[in-house]
């Protein structure tokens, strides 16, 4: 099994894929755990100290004012975990849990947290077996960070709450935790407030948004290629030499993805007579233009991501001169307007594909196709209700839009006035992908059948790849009306897990 090295300058977003999805172990590599012990004996000689220092000897948030007494230090941060961890509602899922995990491993190692070097052995033991803290999908602001989602973590840390075992079966974490050997941790100064005060949720939901979109976008491209064949539209608008004028790296990408998968069609520019085009439609000729926006926009969320997986997120944090400082870097406005970006991109990437989709079954529209591609119109229905299922995707896709970040509602007594809503922008973000994934895979459905109907035609070979391909995964071709629900399911799953892309691929290469 693939092992991730935690050191203390931050990890990859590869890093985070192989521990959330793949089950990768965590080793602390031997200079974090040097940091972790050099950071603590800094806030046992502050803790040791009569002056109140912030999250060692005092209260939190609005409550900060208060010098706690030694004997009730302990307490205090077993307090913090348990009337933080406050989440309501349904469970999140498996893979963002240890995403969140992981990453605030990530800045304990760091060594500017305090954390005791046995707490973070405990945190990275909990993931190597296989145990998933239940955590809840409302109760994050996204300032100070994830907090009741980092709360339900930390529970389970101290063999409180529930939790899943690595069977699946939610029981209390005090049993998953003897089962596998594993010491509750007593939590000392700074270090409940060490474990719950960060970005890691929607820092985690972002690196997976982009693994994700990276692999549909050029889902995307390979299905607007489709539908310009499926339309006997012109590949003349995908030249080099068109997008080299405006010079927007992720159009000239697309571009050249379609361009790939177009080779040597024949389906390609015939303009038919009896519809005379000059030009195609703009959800035609522009899809370079919309989805390498959206490229663009995920270049600059990768830029986030990448800066925030190197930093350091906690308050106070220990700086290597000795010092312990308040400060606001677990404000998640960076990450949250990001998620709230990527949530644009992908509507208006589905956007343009129902608006291909539609054409391809409008017999006005179409060049020449059925109406609504199906094999005796009037007596059968064809991919009608399809669209009507693509469409209601695309408008929940449009509301989703909507961004999270431009909210703010002020929590614990005015302290915490003005806050990032991160975590519901990652939320909102995890629906906006998956639905942007049944989009494209319905388009996908419509296409290939308005491919395989151009008879006396020979699509691409790329294009008839992915034909081959996917009537092979049970997506059945043109014929009757039948029920379309398993076939569409079967798209869904084909773009889901990659096999679309890969069909092309084989012909094409790599596409950008």
């Amino acid at each position: 099994m693939h092992t991730v090295v935690v050191g203390t300058s931050g990890v990859t977003a590869s890093d985070v894929l192989a521990v959330a999805r793949d089950g990768a172990r965590i080793e602390l590599s031997g200079e974090a755990v040097a940091a972790l012990a050099a950071a603590r004996e800094i806030v046992d000689a502050l803790a040791a100290k009569p002056d109140p220092v912030y999250g060692v000897s005092t209260g939190f948030g609005a409550l900060a004012t208060r010098h706690i007494s030694t004997e009730l230090r302990a307490q205090l941060q077993r307090n913090i975990v348990r009337s933080h961890a406050a989440g309501m509602g349904p469970r999140v899922e498996r893979e963002v849990v240890r995403a969140l995990m992981f990453l605030r491993l990530k800045t304990v190692c760091s060594g500017h947290t305090g954390v005791r070097p046995e707490v973070a052995q405990t945190m990275a033991d909990v993931l190597n077996a296989g145990i998933t803290p239940v955590v809840h999908e409302y109760g994050s602001l996204g300032c100070s960070g994830d907090l009741a989602p980092l709360s339900h973590c930390a529970l389970t840390l101290m063999g409180e709450g529930d939790a899943e075992g690595p069977d699946g079966v939610v029981r209390p974490a005090g049993e998953l935790l003897a089962e596998h050997g594993i010491a509750p941790v007593e939590l000392r100064e700074k270090e409940g407030l060490a474990l719950l005060n960060g970005t890691d949720g929607m820092l985690g939901m972002l690196v997976m948004a982009l693994a994700d979109l990276e692999m549909l976008y050029k889902s995307a491209d390979i299905t607007a290629a489709l539908s310009l064949e499926g339309l006997l539209g012109t590949d003349k608008v995908l030249a080099p030499e068109l997008h080299a004028i405006r010079p927007h790296p992720g159009q000239a990408a697309s571009a050249a993805n379609m361009l790939a998968v177009l080779k040597d069609s024949q389906l390609t520019g015939h303009h038919q007579d009896d519809a005379p085009r000059v030009q195609d439609a703009y959800s035609v000729r522009c899809a370079p233009q919309v989805a390498g926006a959206g490229r663009d926009t995920m270049a600059h969320a990768r830029l986030v991501a990448e800066r925030e997986l190197a930093s350091a997120v906690d308050n106070p944090v220990v700086l290597p001169d000795g010092r312990v400082e308040s400060n606001g870097n677990f404000h998640g406005a960076p990450v949250a307007y990001v998620l709230d970006f990527l949530a644009i991109a992908a509507a208006d990437l589905a956007s343009i594909a129902e608006r291909r989709t539609d054409r391809l079954l409008d017999k006005n529209r179409s060049h020449g196709l059925p109406p609504f591609l199906a094999d005796d119109a009037g007596v059968d229905s064809g991919l009608m209700i399809a669209q009507y299922t693509q469409a209601a995707l695309v408008s929940e896709l449009k509301r989703l839009a909507v961004p999270a970040s431009a909210d703010s509602i002020p929590s614990s007594a005015m302290q915490e006035d003005h806050v990032s809503m991160g975590w519901s922008a990652a939320r909102k973000l995890r629906t906006a992908v998956d639905n942007l994934t049944r989009v494209v895979a319905v388009e996908l459905y419509a296409a290939t059948r308005a491919v395989e109907l151009r008879e006396g035609l020979t699509p691409a070979p790329a294009s008839r790849a992915v034909i081959e391909a996917v009537r092979k995964a049970g997506v059945q071709g043109p014929g009757p009306d039948r029920f379309l629900a398993p076939d569409l399911a079967a798209a869904d799953a084909f773009v889901r897990g990659g096999q679309l892309v890969a069909a092309a691929e084989s012909v094409t290469g790599p596409l950008q």
